[in-house]
């Protein structure tokens, strides 16, 4: 495989995996990030971040939502859903090879009021993820 076609840096292999030690799921750290966290918007996304002093280091945490607003049938939001946890999935690299510029917490939200395709919705997430390394 040639790396310079996958973004991988040389002599180490991405890890392309969504583990439950990176999904964000404790009610306390939810409500710490929609309290105190900051937050940008590149439609149809949001970006809620924020980096508690009191945690201890680690691996970003994420937290992925879709509006039942603009979506009423559950298949709609979990298949936007989907589509943002393979984007996630396949990019996170962008702020896991400088952990130390990435947000502890994150929460990405779907902000659009229509369905996007995969690669859309890749394509805002991947800018999205390069601003927080370029602060």
């Amino acid at each position: 495989m040639n790396t310079a076609a996958t973004n991988e840096p040389a002599g180490q292999p991405l890890n392309y995996t969504f583990s439950k030690e990176e999904r964000l799921c404790q009610k306390r750290l939810i409500s710490l990030l929609f309290a105190k966290g900051s937050s940008f918007n590149l439609y149809p996304l949001r970006f809620v971040y924020h980096t508690p002093q009191d945690l201890p280091p680690g691996q970003t945490q994420v937290l992925l939502s879709v509006s039942k607003r603009y979506f009423k049938r559950a298949v709609d939001r979990n298949l936007l859903k989907r589509r943002m946890r393979e984007a996630y999935r396949l990019n996170k690299h962008i702020i896991t090879q400088q952990p130390d510029q990435a947000p502890r917490l994150l929460g990405i939200l779907y902000i659009g009021k229509e369905k996007k395709s995969f690669h859309s919705i890749q394509k805002k997430l991947i800018s999205g993820l390069a601003r927080f390394v370029s602060k």
